[in-house]
């Protein structure tokens, strides 16, 4: 596609792609020359697809690392809810969907925990209790271009083992495109259509102004708004009674095997609400080319507010059959099951109790981040210093509405092979028959996060020449972090004994067998059974609260050199980056139930991370790059927490708790990369790698001894990680040799990982390591031509191990995808374009499962398709 505008001489697009090539000392490069008097002209640009796959491998091939790039363009070509829905397509990155959406990213075998997440080349706070980043917070309208490192150097901010995403934002005085830019339009999730009193349509809007108020100054200003319906069904496990992972099965066949059981499963329909308002800002300020000033600020703003229906069964532990429970489910002479490996996949049986729960669940997240850089250059001399600052705050309430029946007899079927069902003898969302047990009070859990960070960086480089040693850099940064967590609950006895009919009625849902489930206006509801909820003085859960303050202390040296090996141009640099840790963890701690009582404890570490680059110049075309690098990722800060519960009133004493003595992960890598670029917009590539992590973290039970007492404790350890292998390969051409075809092309990569980090749970056969998959693949095929582009993606991976939740010991595994997607669209003018998307089109449910069974059945949710419809305006 191509457009006509009049632009100013100077600063091109292809400027700003080299700008993005470097790492975190792109400071260093000189800016393009600022004009007297700047003219304007007539020139053709091409844009679209064409241009984001140009200038994407224009940022890989000038980069000193193996990274992946991510080019303006390239956001918004295929289905963008959220930023994590472009770093998936890229080689060898997988992520999780939440609520329809990609939103978390593992890279290369790791999982994200093991991601840094920077923005402006600055580490960022998180809503989330551990470290990750959830994409989606990012507005993707806001972002000029995402890097992904895959290999290390010392002046890149140490923390990220799997490798580190940096976003970037619009510097308005290197920006070339329209001053202003505006969106908007709708988007609709077909999961939502059959619910009762939802609507599933929302819409996006965005608008931008990028401009210079001087030669010198420039300014960005943007805000956008999302609206999302994405409600679905989805149906739940509770996981299993089995004696390896901690329970007490029975014998339900009688050869003389334990079987295990399900605890329980539960039917549900969110019907949410997802409101994202973003805000951002940007001055750039340059008086001549020895100086620059760069100011930015970015605000997010998500609520989430979601109708919950949901059916619990087994809440009376009927499906369990743990020893010396119910065994008498199983043993009644009308009950039958299905056994697959020693688990019950299926089965019959009587008095299962259904808990019926009209629940609200509310949910606001912000982050503001912003910073202030200088550039300095003086003679061979460059300085930039730069001080940030971001917050994200995290709130969120569930309260929930409990009727109890119980049916005659319940069925369920929760094996691989099937979508899953349950069904029972009688409508248990009768309106006339919800009783309101003394024993399933009313219920509220609530919780508060909050992360603060704030840091400060200073760099200097000095050029030596343009042969041998070219250049010498170092610097440092200091950061100082504060994260915490209060947690709220209560519960409240009901007031009459069963819920009016005249407030309630039921629905059923197409996406998988099952009873129906309760319906009701969830405030009169709440006010019926228990006069609404009101807060008590002592909701606050003191024993689950906990802080963490983390300072670091980071300082580098590294040296750039140029040289010729067999008469072939080698460039590359050498150094080191020494991390130093200190830790403070607070929290309470609880001994045989008696009072809490605070506890605090302090870790520190210092680790030396040396690196090493290399690209050899094998022709004009093609290069050669090494990598090696010993690398980190400090803990989760959720891990971190200093409380504990403890018992010793009986042998063997057992506790649970956080660790605040827990090492980072830590990983020795190293990376080989072919790279043949034989055309405009084509690349080939292949890369190799290794990473021998000698640390990693996991949930497991050990003895600590505490005041003198050796306790079994559950919680996060240590442990001895082990070796990753992989590698990936990217094809993308357009078929401008075929004749006829000269207009359509292709985007491909495939990935493939082997490793053996494991989790520690469950003992008998744990999981693979969180983000192993071992198979990844996307293959994009697109047209182009004139106004008009479009592309088909498929993106695929296979299983690999995910933490369900906020819960770190939550271990699942999340079994293989295919997804695809359609993007088409039509440039009306060069002022007016229209978009139209289709996002998961094939109706990929998201299915997961518990043990290493896909048996034992998780989580099945049906998020449905998605459709979108835009109109672009550009000035």
């Amino acid at each position: 596609m191509t457009i006509h505008r009049k632009t100013r001489t100077g600063v091109s697009a292809m400027a700003l792609a080299a700008g993005l090539a470097l790492p975190a000392a792109a400071w260093a490069q000189d800016p393009p020359t600022v004009q007297e008097e700047p003219t304007e002209v007539e020139e053709v640009i091409i844009t679209g697809i064409r241009a984001s796959l140009r200038d994407a491998i224009e940022v890989k091939r000038r980069s000193a690392l193996v990274i992946e790039a991510i080019s303006s363009e390239d956001i918004g070509q295929l289905p963008n809810v959220t930023i994590a829905e472009e770093l998936v397509r890229l080689p060898g990155i997988n992520g999780t969907r939440d609520r329809g959406n990609q939103s978390q990213a593992a890279i290369r075998g790791l999982g994200p925990r093991l991601v840094l997440g920077l923005v402006n080349d600055r580490e960022v706070a998180s809503s989330e209790p551990d470290r990750n980043v959830r994409w989606e917070i990012y507005p993707s309208e806001v972002v000029s271009g995402v890097e992904v490192y895959k290999s290390q150097s010392a002046d890149l901010i140490a923390g990220g083992v799997a490798g580190t995403i940096n976003i970037r934002t619009v510097k308005p005085l290197d920006y070339s495109g329209p001053a202003i830019a505006a969106s908007a339009g709708l988007v609709y999730y077909e999961s939502g259509e059959n619910l009762p009193d939802y609507d599933p349509l929302g819409y996006r809007a965005a608008a931008s102004f990028t401009g210079r108020l001087s030669d010198t100054l420039g300014v960005n200003l943007g805000v956008s708004r999302q609206e999302q319906r994405n409600g679905f069904a989805s149906f739940q496990g509770w996981g299993f009674n089995d004696e390896e992972t901690g329970g007490q099965p029975g014998d339900i066949d009688g050869d003389g095997d334990l079987d295990a059981t399900p605890w329980g499963a539960q039917t549900e329909v969110k019907r949410l609400a997802e409101d994202r308002t973003g805000v951002n800002g940007a001055l750039q300020w340059r008086p001549n080319a020895d100086f620059e000033l760069n100011f930015d600020v970015l605000y997010s703003q998500i609520d989430i507010g979601e109708d919950q229906n949901q059916a619990w069964y087994g809440r009376n532990g009927a499906m369990g059959n743990w020893a010396g429970g119910s065994a008498w489910a199983y043993n009644d002479p009308g009950a039958s099951w299905t056994i697959i490996d020693n688990t019950v996949v299926a089965a019959n049986l009587p008095f299962v109790s259904v808990t019926n729960v009209v629940a609200r669940y509310e949910e606001d997240k912000t982050l503001f981040v912003t910073g202030l850089n200088g550039r300095w250059t003086a003679g061979d001399w460059t300085v930039l210093g730069d001080l940030s600052y971001s917050k994200a705050e995290r709130d969120n309430t569930w309260q929930a509405v409990f009727t109890e029946v119980y049916p005659n007899w319940l069925a369920f079927d929760m094996r691989a092979s099937v979508a899953p069902s349950v069904t029972t003898s009688s409508d248990p969302a009768d309106p006339t028959l919800q009783a309101l047990p003394t024993w399933v009070p009313g219920q509220t859990d609530g919780g508060h996060l909050e992360d603060e960070l704030m840091a400060g960086r200073f760099d200097a480089r000095r050029y030596l020449g343009d042969t041998g040693m070219t250049e010498v850099a170092f610097g440092a940064r200091v950061s100082d972090r504060s994260k915490g967590y209060r947690m709220t609950q209560w519960f409240q006895a009901p007031i009459i004994a069963a819920l009016p009919a005249d407030l309630l009625s039921s629905f059923t849902v197409d996406d998988f067998e099952a009873p129906p489930l309760l319906n009701g206006d969830f405030d009169a509801l709440a006010q019926a059974a228990y006069g609404g909820f009101v807060e008590p003085a002592n909701a606050e859960v003191l024993g689950s609260g906990w802080d963490v303050e983390e300072q670091v202390a980071e300082a580098y040296v590294k040296a750039d050199f140029v040289s010729q090996w067999g008469g072939l141009p080698v460039t590359g640099n050498v150094g080191v980056r020494v991390v130093a840790t200190e830790t403070t963890s607070s929290g309470y701690e609880s001994v045989n139930g008696g009072p809490l009582t605070p506890v605090s404890i302090d870790n520190d570490y210092v680790e030396v991370l040396p690196s090493l680059n290399l690209t050899v110049e094998l022709a004009e075309d093609r290069q050669l790059r090494f990598g090696a690098a010993r690398t980190i990722a400090r803990p989760p800060l959720d891990e971190l927490r200093a409380g504990r519960t403890l018992w010793n009133t009986a042998p063997p004493p057992t506790g649970s708790a956080g660790n605040p003595l827990l090492e980072p992960f830590r990983a020795t890598q190293f990376d080989l990369s072919y790279e043949w670029y034989f055309a405009p917009e084509a690349l080939f590539a292949a890369a190799v790698y290794y990473k021998d992590v000698d640390s990693h973290i996991g949930y497991s039970t050990r003895p600590v001894e505490i005041d003198g007492v050796t306790y079994n404790v559950t919680g996060p350890f240590n442990g001895d990680g082990g070796g990753i292998s992989g590698a990936e390969f990217t094809f993308q051409t357009p078929f401008s040799f075929i004749p006829g075809l000269q207009d359509f092309g292709i985007y491909t990569n495939l990935a493939l990982v082997n490793s053996d980090v494991k989790e520690f749970y469950p003992a008998n056969d744990p999981l693979e390591g969180t983000g192993l998959a071992e198979r990844t693949a996307t293959i994009d095929l697109w047209y182009s031509k004139g106004r008009f582009e479009s592309r088909l993606g498929y993106k695929y991976h296979s299983p690999f191990t995910v933490i369900d939740g906020w819960d770190g010991s939550a271990l699942r595994t999340l079994e293989s995808e295919g997804i695809l997607d359609f993007s088409a669209s039509y440039q009306v003018s060069d002022q007016v374009g229209l978009r139209f998307q289709a996002g998961n089109l094939t109706d990929e449910p998201v299915r997961v499962h518990y043990d290493n069974s896909p048996d034992r059945l998780a989580r099945y949710d049906h998020y449905g398709r998605r459709f979108s419809f835009d109109i672009t305006l550009r000035y």
